[in-house]
């Protein structure tokens, strides 16, 4: 095998820096994706989950159903059920008694990836020594914001660190 100078091998390993290099830009560029929490796509989800929230307190059971998508895909999570396609979730919403108190909550974090997409996240407190746990993931529909994937879980509340 042929010996390489050494300018011609610092040559060589410039370049494949620079192809480096616009390879890592390349791909850099592409994991930058949508914009995350453009402040009115954040406002229109905010106001969609306060709805939410609103018609939950209120055991609107319509206005709780039409939040969730209307097809066999959207899911939903709970403390006790297990439930598949906006039919079971709304079947299981009209059973559901409207609770004593409202949830208060806590630390709600609403997050939006693009125009389109967001993820919403809350703890709620209802009754003395248990935090629920809500996460909801929205997709904007032509008919509006709408929950495809819902988590509620309830668990004792942590030990206070000393």
């Amino acid at each position: 095998m042929k010996k390489l100078s050494h300018s011609r091998r610092e040559a060589l390993a410039a370049s494949a820096c620079l192809v480096g290099s616009a390879a890592l830009a390349k791909t850099v560029m592409a994991q930058s994706g949508p914009v995350i929490n453009d402040p009115s796509v954040v406002r229109e989800v905010e106001a969609a989950f306060q709805a939410y929230y609103q018609a939950l307190t209120a055991n609107d059971v319509a206005a709780l159903n039409r939040f969730f998508y209307e097809g066999p895909f959207t899911v939903r999570y709970g403390n006790a059920e297990i439930l598949y396609g906006h039919q079971e979730i709304a079947s299981y919403r009209s059973a559901v008694a409207t609770p004593p108190t409202a949830p208060i909550q806590e630390r709600t974090v609403i997050t939006t990836f693009g125009k389109d997409f967001a993820t919403a996240s809350t703890l709620n407190r209802r009754q003395a020594g248990k935090i629920g746990r809500t996460m909801q993931t929205w997709v904007r529909f032509p008919q509006g914001w709408r929950i495809v994937a819902a988590h509620v879980s309830t668990i004792d509340e942590p030990a206070k660190a000393k």
